[in-house]
């Protein structure tokens, strides 16, 4: 299977639970039906988004710096402006 095709499975399974507990085809307590169940996609939406600016922030802190690359993308920008300045753009 692809990830894509696993994603897309998760995501129908969930939803499938979802409303089956929604529609009270899963029994529960009148408590957990009426006040907790409701508020699951929004818990989920909080808490996907939690997780990927948790995942964004740690990307950021551990990012490392690679002198190699800063020259070689300096040298790139560098040929980049000459080619431009010989068209004739302005680049300053």
């Amino acid at each position: 299977m692809t990830r894509a095709t696993q994603t897309i499975s998760a995501g129908l399974l969930l939803s499938s639970l979802y409303l089956a507990c929604f529609l009270g085809i899963i029994p529960f307590s009148e408590t957990v039906q009426n006040e907790i169940i409701p508020i699951l996609p929004f818990w989920a939406l909080v808490t996907f988004g939690a997780y990927l600016l948790f995942s964004l922030g740690l990307g950021i802190v551990t990012f490392k710096d690679k002198k190699e690359a800063y020259q070689e993308l300096m040298k790139e920008i560098d040929l980049a402006k000459k080619e431009l300045r010989a068209k004739g753009v302005s680049v300053d």
